[in-house]
This record gives C-alpha cells, structure tokens and sequence, in this order.
C-alpha cells in the first residue's frame, strides 16, 4: 500500500491511498484524514486503506490524478524525527573530511542524533539558502515511519512496529557542524528541516526488496542533472532499522508518527556513487589533495529516488531546488 498527504490549506493535510503506479489516488474516509491520524488508529484505518488501495489497482474506484507539487512530507509535522548513521562508510569518510576519528564503538553501538520534525519538507519544496558559507548538503537516506514502540523493544520483536518506509533528504549545513560537536551536545543549526518523499509505503509493497529490517533498493542521487550516486541501501547498512529500534528503545517508548532514518546511504565501492556532497569532497581530497566540489548553492538541483530490483520506482521523486532564503544575502 502506498500513502500520500495532499495539501489542502490545512495544517496536516489530505491523507491519500495512492495506486501503485503513483500516478492517482482517493482521499481516505473521515475517520482517519491525517495519516498520524491513521497511525493513531492502525490496527483499525490499515484494513480500511488497504480496501480504497485495492480498489484504485483494480480500477473500481473514483481517482484524483496525483499531482507531485501539491503534496507534501507523508507526515508534514511528526512527533518525533530520529536519525541514525548505520552506513559505515559514509561516517568514516565524514569524520575523515572534518579531521575527526571514528568512535572505539563505531561497529557495536548505533550514532544517533534526535532532528527538527515541527516543519517537514515535501518532496517538491525548494531548499532556502540563508548563507552560502554554512555549507548546503544533500543527504540521501531511507526512513520508516513508526507505530507504538514500547520501551526496552529488542530487535527480534521489532518488524511488527515499521508501519511504512520512505525516502528523506536530510539537509545538513556542514561548516556548522563542527563547532556544534566541539560543544559535545549534538547537531542543532547545522541541521535544518528534512525533505522527504511524496509516498510513504507498507514493507510488504516492497516485496523481497524489504528483508532483514532493511530496504534493498537503489537509492539514486541526480545532482544538476547527473547521476551522482546510484547507491545499495541493503548490505552495507551495518545495523538494520530493527537494530536502530532496540537502541533507541533502550531507555524510553516512541509515539506512533515517530520518523526513523537510516543515515546517509554509502557504499564502499567508488563506481556507486555518494549519497551527498561531503563524501565526493572528501574522495577528492584522498586523491587530489583537496576538494574541487563546492557546497550547494542557489540554482542547484538535487533529484532522490529509490528503486527496486526491476527498476521500479518505489517512493516517487524527490526534487529540490536550491533558492535565496529571504533577506539572504
């Protein structure tokens, strides 16, 4: 099944079903009209969406042509936004590229940062640019969207609180970061609101692309119209969404509508790509000595899409463009 939130003016938006090409849908009933709503209520609105999805495939059903430009985050605000970093190629190359060492526990213990989730991004919405010595980035990540987790969930218990997967761009403003670290409390500035893809889907749309807690597809980053990653997100995610449940599970419980990303996704093997700036600057200066890729600027473009094994495109399109921030200079 796959979801969508079209904006209607309100705060929250349309929750709609979406068919499986993505390129229409139908409003959900009255019951459940937000999809927070919907996950408030999953046990009784998942069998009821499921009924209006088959209908759509079917072809039974009353649709409204899916406009991309009119949607917006799955969830435009949600409880809780966590990040993790479980591609370990991509926390090596980035430590490298701000002269800093890896953790003792980088393998054994999951990195963690809790995000702005007031003010999400839809997949459509322009990246303002306050200062373009802040340092734009991409980041290129798969994500789940939550039910109720229970504190002191164990990974083995975990699959049956992933509800949906869906893509974000999780914009970092890199020349902020370090003196953010230096302080030993956290990303805050350098981390401004997060995109995220127009379709949110179950794990069982995704057929055998969905195992082990992770989402198998090509995670395809175009930046100002080239291939700038075509990116594995399955075998190199070193700890699995279940692993990244039981850690964050460990002391507290999640509401439903609590968003949970995978980290940039990396892969080791060059000929795949980067799934953000930091990574190609920090290749460069391995190779040559320093980075020649700036940070993003206005008038830059970043498309994210994730595809299956055949090549189906699984969560629809993230596209952004980079704009002057009001009062920018």
């Amino acid at each position: 099944m796959k979801l969508a939130t079209l904006r209607d003016g309100s705060r929250d938006g349309r929750l709609l079903v979406v068919r499986r090409d993505g390129e229409a849908g139908a409003p959900s009933s009255d019951a459940w009209p937000t999809l927070q709503r919907a996950l408030d209520d999953w046990e009784a609105a998942e069998p009821a969406l499921r009924a209006i999805a088959e209908k759509l495939d079917a072809g039974t059903a009353d649709a409204i042509p899916i406009d991309p430009h009119r949607l917006g985050a799955p969830l435009p605000r949600a409880y809780e936004w966590i990040d993790g970093s479980a591609f370990l190629n991509h926390v090596i190359l980035v430590r490298k590229a701000r002269g800093a060492v890896p953790p003792p526990t980088l393998e054994t213990d999951p990195l963690i940062y809790q995000g702005g989730s007031s003010d999400l991004l839809g997949p459509r919405d322009a990246i303002e640019l306050h200062d373009p010595a802040w340092g734009l980035d991409y980041e290129s990540e798969v994500c789940v969207v939550l039910g109720d987790v229970p504190i002191g969930t164990k990974a083995a218990d975990a699959a049956k609180h992933v509800k949906l997967v869906m893509l974000a761009n999780d914009i970092t403003l890199r020349n902020l970061v370090p003196d953010e670290l230096a302080k030993s409390f956290g990303f805050f500035q350098s981390k401004p609101a997060t995109a995220y893809s127009p379709f949110a889907v179950t794990p069982d749309e995704l057929g055998d692309t969905w195992r082990d807690g992770r989402a198998h597809v090509r995670v395809r980053s175009t930046y100002n119209g080239e291939v700038i990653g075509d990116c594995d997100a399955g075998p190199e995610m070193h700890f699995s969404f279940y692993d990244l449940i039981q850690h964050i599970a460990k002391t507290r419980r999640f509401g439903a509508g609590t968003i949970l990303g995978s980290g940039t996704v990396s892969n080791a093997e060059r000929s795949r790509g980067v799934s953000c700036l930091a990574e190609r600057r920090m290749i460069e200066t391995i190779d040559g000595g320093k980075p020649t890729t700036p940070f993003m600027s206005v008038g830059d473009q970043i498309q994210i899409e994730g595809f299956d094994s055949t090549g189906r495109s699984m969560f629809g399109l993230i596209d952004q463009r980079v704009v002057a921030a009001a009062g920018a200079s």
